[in-house]
């Protein structure tokens, strides 16, 4: 219980923070930008957004309006997915860039899809989108390897190697999660992943350039993505695949 409430709050937290980088900057977070600038009214489409995430993030926080909050970005968050993203996998499929954009905010989506799902069949396809969406993001690492690799902070040797074995390892979690091949262990190390990039590539590059709009907007939407995996991760019943369950000993016998 502890696990899923410190997840809740890290995801509370990561739509607090695109919120108030929303309102501050009056524009969308990075992968929020395919709503193109002729469309009329976006600077108010792009206020209204922030403040949503900013309300039901702190809405989260507080057990009298965490359901209504949870629903609310459920449906906020499923819109982007299908209004922003999904129309434009489908016009560049071979895009990788496409399906890995689409995946960081699905990752996003299905924390709060946990949040909002009223049962277990609805949790387990939630996880089920959490296993597809980490695929793309592991196969960046290897199309988009130029611009990954300078990612890896200075002082670790290896670059290539360390964007290799993330993208392999987000592809073994996202294969584990989908199979249920220690499900909850992939997720959680996708998570705790996602949770490092945040904290040793974006944070430095704060510090480095603490007026760069792009790297927080980069750190925002990463803490977001990690909070995301998180809720997924705490969402999974811990099983063991060596130990018979309760059912498979009442088949036995």
């Amino acid at each position: 219980m502890r696990y899923k409430q410190a997840a809740q709050i890290a995801f509370a937290s990561g739509m607090i923070g695109l919120g108030i980088f929303g309102l501050i900057n009056g524009d969308f977070a990075e992968i929020w930008r395919f709503v193109p600038a002729s469309v009329p009214g976006r600077q108010v489409m792009a206020y209204a957004s922030a403040t949503l995430m900013l309300v039901c993030g702190v809405g989260l926080l507080s057990k009298r309006t965490e359901a209504l909050a949870a629903r609310v970005l459920f449906w906020y968050l499923a819109l982007l997915v299908i209004l922003l993203k999904i129309p434009v996998v489908v016009k560049h499929p071979l895009v990788e860039v496409a399906w890995q954009s689409m995946s960081e905010i699905v990752v996003v989506f299905t924390g709060g899809w946990v949040l909002f799902a009223a049962d277990s069949r609805q949790v387990r396809i939630a996880q089920l989108v959490f296993g597809a969406a980490l695929i793309p993001l592991g196969l960046a690492h290897f199309i988009y390897l130029n611009m990954t690799a300078p990612l890896v902070p200075a002082w670790l040797p290896y670059h290539t190697g360390w964007a290799y074995m993330t993208g392999a390892a987000q592809i073994a979690a996202g294969l584990g999660v989908l199979l249920e091949i220690y499900a909850r262990l992939a997720a959680a190390m996708e998570a705790a992943m996602l949770t490092a990039f945040t904290v040793l590539v974006w944070i430095p590059a704060i510090i480095a350039a603490p007026a760069s709009r792009p790297s927080w907007s980069e750190l925002t939407i990463s803490w977001a993505v990690s909070a995301g995996a998180w809720v997924v991760a705490a969402s999974i019943t811990k099983s063991d695949p060596a130990t018979p369950t309760q059912s498979d000993m009442n088949m036995r016998s």
